[in-house]
């Protein structure tokens, strides 16, 4: 069963300050979450519990997974240069 995509305002913003030809990459990484959200390649952060990271080129898409009520939720989308402050 496909899980539900939340983005936070936070991810909005940062996604409207992408360059166009990351945009759609990252969008296309987003919502294939809602099949995996556990890809290949995405890391967990040492600091929470339930946050994890993937890379796409030079930009990062932070979020946290909740399976009780299978939600992919979309906490921050920035380069790597900022995304961790």
């Amino acid at each position: 069963m496909p899980y539900k995509i939340a983005i936070l305002n936070a991810a909005k913003k940062g996604m409207r300050k992408l360059p166009r030809e990351y945009y759609n990459s990252v969008s296309n990484h987003i919502y294939s979450l809602a099949n995996n959200p556990r890809p290949f390649g995405c890391k967990k952060m040492s600091d929470s519990e339930d946050k994890y990271r993937i890379r796409v080129g030079v930009y990062r898409i932070i979020y946290t997974i909740k399976d009780d009520i299978l939600t992919v939720e979309v906490v921050k989308v920035d380069h790597r240069s900022s995304v961790y402050k």
